[in-house]
């Protein structure tokens, strides 16, 4: 810190390989470099290591050696003791398992299973006392399991009820396991688990806005195109009429590995509170049953993460929770995309659609900033095959004359670099000059924001604006 960046000393790079991500990370007891390479934003990549030596003087010259060069398959190092590593991986289990090795002897077959794979997938691991914790989704909601160190169980960590574990955290040399947990109608807390006297204690717990008593949250389940049962977590005012005049938001991404999981927003309980419902989709793509859901939601299935978003509103349309004059969609980034893509295919289906931050031409996405390492995920239309799947589903590409889309408002920012803005300008613009019924087609640009970030004062506005819009199509009262 401090020193000039011409003062910087160079520990490892890969020219030979230009366009990988390269990350690096240290052991807790300061003793091995962990440096990881992947292709782009995909589950997969290589593990390399230096032995520092004394982590009081670090030894910063040592060499980098291979521990796995393969990289078909995710190789996430999340502790040590000595020189044995502990990993999860998906390599020949794709809802994840945890082994051993030695950093001497690295190969797969020297490899010793610690907590083997099972039917229930596998999110985050930690290494906290000298016990091992793992999170696990059973059908889309948390649970913790204990381990020690051979794999032998030591029971589960309790939680608050049904819902999400968000992030956990804790020291190798101390028992206290801390954990965030939330759900729709839960503001997430922070919570300190003592597991010699099995006591959990909450650390500044926040007080929800509303009465969170005159709510539910439930789990239902569709059925996709293809017969896949999809999750999904629906939260509401108690007894509520099903008459099918209820305004509904739908929220999904459906991508990249990543887990939707029923977590509390805070603009949300505003929206309940004026008798709407919130319903988070938990669709192929992401990582909610493994890498096998993930899987059947990428490259040429990624049409499977669009029929199961329409089959949650079938579902909240066909058992009267809605109907179609009161649903909306939303989601941002690759679930813009989702909202753009699902308002195009079944425009009969939606009053409002808010895609933000979404990737809307996929025939050129690549061609921008971060857009390359998105092809793992989707593809890319240099190859004549998946240019062919791309196509179909394209937003910007399927906008047609003469068909009434569902009142849409984009949101992006001017200094998004990851999805640049242009997305949502061709789309919308596109949307805008076909559009034949009454339904608006507008875009909001912030100002001096990027794809994620706001100042908590903008980030205010821009959901005042998108409520106020959904509440307007949906004739909110």
């Amino acid at each position: 810190m401090g020193t000039a960046q011409s003062d910087d000393r160079l520990i490892y790079e890969r020219k030979d390989l230009p366009t990988w991500f390269i990350s690096g990370s240290v052991t807790e007891d300061g003793r091995y470099l962990l440096i990881f390479l992947s292709k782009g934003a995909e589950n997969t990549n290589r593990l390399y290591y230096a032995d520092l030596g004394d982590p009081q003087r670090p030894n910063i010259t040592s060499p980098v050696k291979a521990l796995i060069e393969q990289d078909d398959a995710e190789f996430a190092v999340f502790g040590n003791v000595g020189p044995l590593l502990y990993m999860r991986t998906d390599l020949d289990a794709p809802n994840r398992k945890v082994v051993a090795f030695d950093v001497k002897r690295p190969e797969p077959a020297e490899w010793k299973t610690i907590v083997p794979e099972g039917k229930e997938a596998i999110e985050e691991v930690h290494l906290i006392g000298g016990r091992i914790v793992a999170q696990y989704l059973s059908d889309v909601q948390s649970r913790l399991s204990m381990f020690d160190l051979n794999g032998a169980s030591q029971g589960a960590l309790e939680l608050p009820g049904i819902g999400t574990v968000a992030g956990i955290s804790g020291r190798r040399d101390e028992p206290e396991i801390v954990f965030g947990f939330s759900s729709p109608l839960f503001p997430t807390s922070v919570f300190a688990y003592d597991p010699r006297t099995k006591t959990r204690t909450t650390f500044e717990a926040p007080k929800p806005p509303v009465d969170v008593t005159q709510y539910e949250t439930k789990q239902l389940f569709a059925t996709s195109k293809d017969g896949t049962r999809v999750p999904f977590f629906l939260t509401a005012r108690k007894n509520l009429p099903l008459d099918g005049n209820n305004p509904t938001m739908m929220y999904g991404y459906g991508g990249f590995s990543i887990s939707e999981l029923p977590t509390y927003r805070a603009d949300v309980p505003a929206w309940l509170e004026v008798g709407g419902i919130w319903v988070t989709a938990n669709l192929r793509g992401g990582a909610e049953f493994g890498e096998a859901w993930h899987k059947a939601g990428s490259l040429d299935r990624k049409q499977n993460v669009f029929d199961d978003f329409i089959a949650v509103a079938e579902y909240l349309i066909r058992e009267k929770y809605t109907s179609p004059s009161k649903l909306g969609i939303t989601g941002g980034s690759n679930g813009g995309l989702l909202v753009g893509a699902v308002e195009e295919q079944r425009p009969d289906l939606f009053a409002v659609a808010m895609p933000a931050v979404g990737v809307m031409d996929m025939l050129r996405f690549d061609k921008f900033t971060g857009g390359r390492a998105w092809t793992p995920e989707y593809g890319s239309s240099s190859d004549e095959k998946q240019f062919g799947t791309l196509i179909k589903y394209s937003p910007l590409h399927n906008v047609k004359p003469n068909v009434c889309y569902p009142a849409t408002f984009a949101t992006t920012a001017d200094h998004d670099d990851r999805v640049v803005p242009s997305h949502s300008f061709k789309f919308i613009a596109t949307m805008q000059a076909v559009q034949p019924c009454g339904h608006p087609i507008l875009i909001r640009v912030e100002t001096q924001g990027s794809h994620g970030y706001r100042p908590t004062d903008k980030r205010i506005a821009e959901l005042a604006d998108e409520w106020a819009f959904a509440a307007a199509q949906m004739q909110l009262k």
